[in-house]
């Protein structure tokens, strides 16, 4: 079975102001680093990305994949892979908490198999910098954008 990495981060905006950034797929090359290409296919009752094509660049992982997305509520999304070249798994989430002074925890979730052969301790390095990455550039954008 395979292992999830997990990380957080605070950041000075509110949680609707953090999800905005999160669910603004189409502004991901902007600050995710990894990904260099990111399209909606389709979206949920609501509007939401149900389904989203990414072309992800994150060193030993490279891959052109397709997420399904699941959101519940507002403060919290979470993903599951739906088609890949590269890539067994590829599940994840981001969660939110509010915290005082209009602050927000971000909990980011990850966890990644690829179809090659690699090492455990070489996928979780990936793992974590791909989570770090996106939690700081998150962060980054978040603050930029509402400020």
């Amino acid at each position: 079975m395979a292992e999830h990495t997990s990380s957080s981060i605070t950041i000075e905006a509110a949680p609707a102001d953090v999800m905005a950034v999160i669910a603004d797929f189409a502004r991901y090359p902007e600050w995710t680093g990894e990904v260099k290409e990111a399209e909606v296919l389709a979206t949920d009752a609501e509007g939401r990305a149900a389904k989203v094509r990414l072309l992800l660049d994150a060193g030993a992982i490279k891959d052109d994949h397709t997420l399904a997305y699941s959101w519940k509520g507002s403060d919290e999304v979470s993903w599951t892979l739906d088609k890949s070249q590269m890539l067994r798994q590829l599940d994840g989430s981001y969660r939110l908490a509010a915290l005082a002074g209009g602050r927000t925890e971000v909990t980011y979730q990850l966890t990644v198999d690829v179809k090659i052969p690699m090492l455990g301790m070489i996928k979780r390095k990936a793992e974590k910098v791909i989570i770090d990455r996106a939690l700081a550039g998150l962060k980054k954008r978040v603050e930029a954008t509402s400020s």
